[in-house]
């Protein structure tokens, strides 16, 4: 199990337990009917967020993932040009071929398991290293910064 020093876990579990409460979490966040649904909708917004983020908090976030979710965001390289929360969706349902206020949903699911996995202190930089529009993705206020 990858595990990160600076937030150690209190009960470590195997990976492959870890990734079934992750697809459990999102099921029920996500009203979907089966665990393979799930598991299917974590796949496409992990590797898509993968192709997003980089640098330490990709790192971070895939420490604190369960093993297998940490493989699928991994498994992705960094898009040059970095896109914004709505082009996000817009490329996950354009690859799914679903439609995107369906994959708005699929997304929102998916990072509800995410920060609850993360914290709030890496969810936090991550959003700011992201281009604006993911905030409302993960449930948060969309973060200003000062002028």
């Amino acid at each position: 199990m990858i595990t990160d020093a600076r937030a150690p876990l209190e009960h470590p579990q195997p990976s492959g337990t870890a990734y079934e409460q992750m697809l459990e979490k999102v099921r029920y966040e996500g009203a979907y009917p089966t665990r393979e649904k799930a598991d299917e909708v974590v796949r496409l917004v992990l590797s898509g967020l993968g192709r997003q983020l980089t640098g330490e908090e990709r790192v971070d976030l895939a420490a604190r993932l369960p093993l297998e979710a940490a493989r699928v965001l991994t498994m992705q390289v960094p898009d040059i040009q970095p896109l914004t929360g709505w082009a996000f969706v817009k490329d996950l349902a354009a690859r799914s071929g679903a439609s995107p206020a369906t994959t708005r949903w699929d997304t929102g699911s998916v990072f509800a398991a995410v920060v609850a996995s993360a914290g709030p202190d890496l969810i936090t930089r991550i959003l700011h290293q992201l281009p604006t529009g993911y905030a409302l993705l993960f449930g948060q206020a969309e973060l200003k910064s000062a002028a």
